[in-house]
């Protein structure tokens, strides 16, 4: 988290976020548990301790839908080192998947700013038939910083998920936000084994947190027409 980027905003007009709605009795097979990789809590400060309470105390653990995904919080969040962030891994490996799937939903955030365009982490497929792909995550398109100051441009081709504060932004008049990022597979009929989630460049400021992934079974065909098009 940067406060220089106070000084960069851009006044342009939000969509009003989409707040957590409980989720009775709600099947969560299609949620990927996380709760062994966390290396943050909730209750924790994310990315430094230069601010108490900076933390993501706010968003309440458990099955909830935030926009128009379902994800499974749990009690923390994976978070990737960089220069700014620098007691932390740069990968986790071996995120237990399992399943197929035609989508993945991706619950994310940062801490620190990179110019935009710029690949700041990405997410390793592994499928059962050892083959892989690779998801770049990108600053300014899939996230921003958490921090959400007045005028704060979001993402362009991600969707604000969830809207907080903690004690610390509130001292800047800031909210606190994650964002949801979604990948159609061009192997949806493939099983995928793994995920890595892996951080692009140590040696830059901005740092990516993972909260939460869904698996969605979604429309394969639509996928894969995607995929032919490209092709062609």
């Amino acid at each position: 988290m940067t406060f220089r980027s106070g000084l960069l905003l851009a006044a342009v007009g939000l969509a009003a976020p989409a707040f957590a709605a409980p989720v009775p009795k709600t099947d969560t097979k299609d949620q990927i548990k996380l709760k062994d990789h966390i290396n943050v809590k909730l209750d924790e400060n994310l990315h430094s301790e230069n601010y108490p309470n900076n933390n993501l105390k706010s968003l309440k653990p458990g099955v909830q839908k935030l926009g128009e995904v379902t994800y499974d919080i749990g009690d923390g969040v994976l978070q990737l080192g960089s220069a700014s962030v620098k007691d932390k891994p740069d990968k986790f490996e071996g995120i237990k998947v399992g399943r197929t799937a035609a989508i993945l939903h991706f619950l994310q955030g940062a801490g620190y700013d990179a110019p935009n365009d710029t690949v700041v982490g990405k997410y390793v497929i592994r499928y059962a038939d050892k083959t892989k792909t690779e998801v770049e995550i990108v600053y300014g398109k899939d996230l921003v910083d958490w921090w959400a100051y007045p005028g704060r441009d979001a993402p362009t081709a991600s969707k604000i998920a969830w809207e907080g504060e903690n004690e610390a932004s509130k001292g800047f008049d800031a909210k606190i936000r994650l964002y949801h990022m979604e990948w159609k597979n061009s192997h949806p009929d493939k099983v995928i084994e793994t995920i890595d989630f892996v951080a692009a460049d140590v040696n830059q400021a901005c740092a990516p947190f993972l909260v939460a992934v869904t698996a969605d079974a979604g429309k394969a065909e639509d996928n894969k027409k995607d995929e032919s098009k490209k092709d062609k």
